[in-house]
């Protein structure tokens, strides 16, 4: 009986290792694309604190506006071209009735005169938006 081999019990626990180094393998490639993602005109956002937007609702129209006083919409290829303000209005007006749930932001540089900011927010309640929310920064 020395002569005869013992069988060996199947193991019945799963190697993590691997499923660990795909995971940290993701966050990575996840924490450099998010920043990425999102995309537009660079514009010096005034800080204020506010409620962030309910992440249900659809992806809203961004108008833009530079310390110039020029014009961008978040909509298309051409996102970093500057556009007349009755362009931008006639294409929101033209999103709105398609899909009347779609929230308005304006992203006003915070050096942009007050009145400039009101002015737009004007034509785009005048083009459909049943309101029309500000973005700000978080205070640091």
């Amino acid at each position: 009986m020395a002569g005869r081999k013992q069988k060996k019990k199947p193991m019945a626990e799963i190697n993590v290792v691997p499923y660990i180094d795909v995971m940290l393998v993701l966050l990575v490639v996840f924490m450099v694309t998010a920043p990425l993602l999102m995309q537009g005109v660079k514009v010096d956002l005034p800080q204020a604190p506010s409620v962030p937007l309910d992440q249900k609702q659809d992806e809203p129209l961004i108008v833009s506006i530079k310390k110039d006083g020029s014009y961008y919409l978040n909509l298309g290829k051409d996102e970093k071209v500057a556009k007349p303000l009755a362009e931008i209005t006639n294409t929101v007006g033209k999103v709105l009735r398609q899909k009347p749930a779609t929230p308005v932001l304006v992203w006003g540089d915070h050096s942009v005169d007050y009145g400039v900011v009101v002015g737009l927010m004007t034509e785009l309640q005048k083009a459909g938006a049943p309101s029309v929310g500000l973005v700000t920064e978080p205070p640091r």
